[in-house]
């Protein structure tokens, strides 16, 4: 019995697993091919060359931190505050944290992969306004308030931060109250 190709798919998210954890110079098509335990023949009948697959790979990674997270927190129930945690949530879970640090770290060296940040960075604190403006008015105000939580929430994972006795989740909690708004 022939072996099943290897999905499209299955090359991307290897390819992000690899992004994750080596940058993007480790993902390489016989890197990919080994993991995968395929030989890389497969590769040529879904992507022309490895710059295929890193838009690939991007477009992937965009869909699933903005498109995919609206999709879910967009029509949900509670408050402001809680569905633009969910939000957060979704968004640096344990599985997509590692790909956006990776990406971010080359996003400092190259400019199309840059501008590919600015506008996933720009959903996602397009979101941010949304939330916050149910509850404030002034766009002065709102701005500054989506900024805050952008830049706390990004920094969060470059700052090392010792939060003593009291631990990480109540002070996050906290200063997603007092950034989002204790009226949210």
């Amino acid at each position: 019995m022939a072996k099943a190709r290897t999905p499209r798919q299955s090359w991307i998210d290897e390819g992000l697993r690899v992004l994750a954890a080596g940058g993007p110079d480790a993902v390489r098509v016989e890197v990919l091919a080994k993991n995968l335990g395929v030989t890389k023949g497969g590769f040529y009948g879904f992507f022309a060359d490895r710059d295929a697959l890193l838009e690939a790979m991007l477009d992937d990674w965009e869909r699933r931190s903005v498109a995919d997270v609206l999709a879910r927190v967009e029509h949900e129930d509670g408050t402001a505050v809680s569905r633009a945690a969910h939000a957060r949530d979704l968004t640096f879970s344990e599985e997509l944290l590692p790909i956006d640090l990776a990406v971010r770290e080359w996003a400092r060296r190259d400019e199309a992969v840059a501008e590919r940040l600015r506008r996933v960075d720009a959903g996602r604190i397009d979101l941010l306004r949304s939330v916050i403006g149910t509850a404030y008015s002034d766009p002065v105000e709102v701005e500054a308030r989506a900024a805050l939580a952008m830049l706390s929430t990004v920094g969060a994972h470059f700052a090392a931060i010792d939060h003593g006795d009291l631990g990480g989740a109540e002070a996050h909690a906290r200063l997603a109250r007092i950034v989002l708004g204790e009226a949210l």
